[in-house]
């Protein structure tokens, strides 16, 4: 009896730390179930084992700072079906998109000794200002859970749950008191995406916004109230200016503290 086809799952990398796809290998037992369920078609940081395309699903982390990435995620996009960026620099332009705030070539020839053979983009970009991206899957690094809620949709065919609400209702849900409120601790939760089950918090430590803006985030209001707790706005633009620091919400509030 001929055995059913496998979906077909691949991984790709850009210009990233890895820690996304890390957090594929770090789904321990339900990794398993997952390769029980679809073929690892392509995933260089698991397997040298490649198949030959078109993948049914394909997984990318990552942002775009070459010409040649700018090239090759067009061809990925061409032979897959579904297109999952993952990661905070696959959905946002990463850490490396503070380049975006400057003239990336003092940065080049502040760091290396011949910068005439460096060859990059003048920005750091996500993925989905170059090609059409199906869903996107934040946090630095994501969250296990919701990778496996995205896979799972996927194959059976419905649309993918995530949290579109902020960080602070994870806090409420877990009894966590609020830094802010209690301490007085600068704290990017009230504008931040849930995923990350507020970690920081619940380790008496304001939220760094690594899972990027939630739906519709007031950063105007969260700024009045840094300001309350006497942030200045050098320190404003350093705490929109990380790991999401080209998030559309996080530029905007950053840029209009920029002296």
């Amino acid at each position: 009896m001929a055995h059913p086809v496998k979906p077909k799952l691949a991984v790709w990398k850009f210009a990233s730390c890895d820690g996304c796809q890390l957090s594929i290998l770090d789904c321990e037992n339900e990794l398993m179930a997952v390769a029980g369920a679809v073929e690892i078609a392509n995933f260089a940081e698991a397997t040298k084992a490649v198949v030959k395309g078109p993948y049914d699903i394909s997984l990318v982390e990552g942002s775009i700072t070459t010409e040649h990435d700018a090239e090759r995620i067009h061809k990925i996009r061409r032979v897959s079906k579904y297109l999952i960026t993952i990661g905070a620099c696959a959905t946002a332009g990463g850490i490396q998109a503070l380049r975006n705030f400057v003239d990336v070539k003092d940065y080049v020839r502040a760091v290396y000794a011949s910068p005439q053979y460096i060859e990059t983009l003048t920005k750091s970009t996500p993925i989905r200002d170059h090609v059409f991206v199906d869903f996107q899957l934040r946090g630095c690094p994501i969250s296990k859970y919701q990778l496996l809620e995205v896979i799972s949709a996927l194959l059976n065919n419905r649309k993918p749950v995530t949290p579109p609400h902020s960080v602070c209702m994870q806090c409420k849900a877990a009894g966590t008191v609020c830094v802010m409120v209690a301490q007085g601790q600068p704290c990017l939760g009230p504008v931040t995406q849930a995923g990350c089950d507020a970690l920081c918090p619940s380790y008496c430590r304001g939220c760094y916004g690594c899972f990027g803006p939630k739906e519709t985030p007031n950063t105007a209001a969260l700024t009045e109230a840094w300001k309350a707790l006497g942030a200045t706005d050098s320190e404003l633009v350093r705490a929109y200016r990380g790991f999401n620091a080209y998030a559309e919400a996080f530029r905007r509030e950053s840029e209009a503290h920029e002296r």
